[in-house]
């Protein structure tokens, strides 16, 4: 089998045993495309949308806006040549020197200091973690200072110190994201949810 054909053949599975949901056909895009990468159907009962996060999505990278990561595995995993058609840019500061030092000096992680240094290039963008609750957190605060205004946020860190926690506070502010319940998540979740939101732009304006 080629690997398009395998791709179908795992969406009709993935369709068939998922059976009957509430999500709208574009969030089925984007969740069927989480279960894909994860093999996981738990995704059903704990994705969440807010109600302007796929449309913020889609003008996001329709205008050619930053993608920022916080990991290079999530930038690794976004299909950049078809977002390229677009004109958007995929970037990750987490080895940046100047991050570095900004977390060494302020004893804080690198991936909460490369919040603050992306804010400039988050402008109307979209911001991706997959794997860090400290960038989410400081994330989630310099939104709620009016300091970054990224077009959406895409909330997907893992593990058992603050993921569910910072999620939850995601999923509590009234801010355009994509997250999801519990300590699931991880930077190839993350990113596909990007390639599906890349998918849908597609679609919608070709």
């Amino acid at each position: 089998m080629t690997p398009n054909e395998i791709e179908a053949q795992s969406f009709t599975i993935i369709d068939t045993e998922a059976g009957h949901h509430a999500f709208s056909s574009d969030e089925w895009q984007i969740v069927r495309r989480m279960i894909h990468t994860s093999a996981d159907f738990d995704y059903m009962k704990t994705v969440w949308f807010h109600p302007n996060a796929i449309a913020k999505g889609i003008e996001a990278i329709g205008k050619g806006k930053t993608i920022i990561t916080d990991t290079t595995m999530a930038r690794s995993g976004i299909n950049a040549p078809a977002l390229a058609r677009f004109g958007c840019r995929v970037i990750c500061l987490i080895q940046d020197p100047d991050v570095c030092r900004s977390a060494q000096s302020a004893g804080n992680t690198r991936s909460a200091a490369a919040v603050d240094a992306a804010l400039a290039e988050m402008e109307d963008g979209i911001y991706v973690v997959g794997n860090a609750p400290t960038a989410l957190l400081r994330l989630i605060a310099l939104i709620k200072a009016g300091r970054a205004h990224p077009a959406l946020v895409i909330g997907l860190p893992v593990g058992f110190v603050n993921a569910a926690e910072s999620k939850a506070d995601l999923m509590a502010m009234d801010y355009p994201g994509i997250s999801n319940q519990g300590r699931k998540g991880g930077s190839t979740v993350a990113a596909c949810v990007v390639n599906a939101l890349v998918k849908l732009t597609t679609a919608k304006l070709s």
